[in-house]
């Protein structure tokens, strides 16, 4: 049973994920990196150090989900935070007008349905918590006030889990879990593009994450935030 508080972050093994795990682990927690091939899972978590741990998840395949959920609770008995990182589909040369609805149906099942079935998974854990966490990795992309043409399935998928957020939020309110969608801005990581124009670097889009999981009893919740700072939906 772990004696510190326990992150679980899907998506772990790259990119803004893996960076998220080892800011988290240096703030003190111990740390499942969630990935769904368990091989490079635990190379990206034998790199990070000891405080983080490899944990098999795929977030579109439910027996994963719930396998990982039976794991932390028998191996670690809590799990004070939950980041919702994994994500697809960044479909930037595609158009709703004709889009390809096999690939939009492949975000949402991974982008909102992945998150909601993990995030269920983890609540009995989460509510049990002293204060709990949960943060949906999301992006402006996803934002209505501010939303044009083009990138389908990454627009509507991260739409919905903005709502899902919402959603959830509401719920909780009042429990100590609080649940926010957070920005990481458009990072030098895979997703992003390693030249990606105005993009910054990957341990600043992941600390705007990280804060959402350090947030004090009382902070924010049912938010958009990108670097703490409110976003529109």
């Amino acid at each position: 049973m772990s004696d510190r508080p326990v992150a679980v972050v899907t998506g772990g093994n790259r990119g803004i994920g893996r960076e998220v795990c080892r800011q988290l682990a240096a703030a003190g927690y111990a740390v499942r990196l969630g990935a769904r091939d368990a091989a490079r899972g635990e190379a990206t978590a034998a790199e990070l150090g000891p405080d983080v741990r490899a944990l098999a998840l795929d977030v579109a395949d439910h027996d994963s989900v719930a396998a990982a959920a039976e794991r932390v609770a028998a191996e670690d008995g809590r799990c004070d935070a939950l980041v919702n990182n994994a994500a697809i589909h960044y479909d930037w040369d595609a158009f709703a007008a004709s889009a390809d609805l096999g690939i939009v149906h492949e975000a949402m099942e991974t982008n909102l349905f992945g998150a909601w079935d993990v995030t269920l998974a983890f609540l009995p854990l989460l509510r049990a918590a002293p204060s709990a966490r949960i943060v949906n990795v999301s992006s402006q992309a996803g934002s209505l006030a501010t939303m044009g043409g083009g990138t389908p399935a990454y627009h509507v998928s991260k739409a919905a889990l903005n709502a899902f957020t919402l959603t959830l939020a509401d719920e909780l309110h009042g429990s100590g879990v609080l649940v926010n969608a957070v920005c990481p801005g458009w990072t030098y990581s895979g997703e992003g593009g390693m030249g990606a124009p105005g993009g910054r670097p990957i341990e600043d889009g992941a600390a705007s994450v990280v804060w959402g999981v350090l947030l004090a009893d009382g902070g924010p919740t049912g938010g958009f935030f990108r670097d703490g700072r409110p976003l529109p939906w």
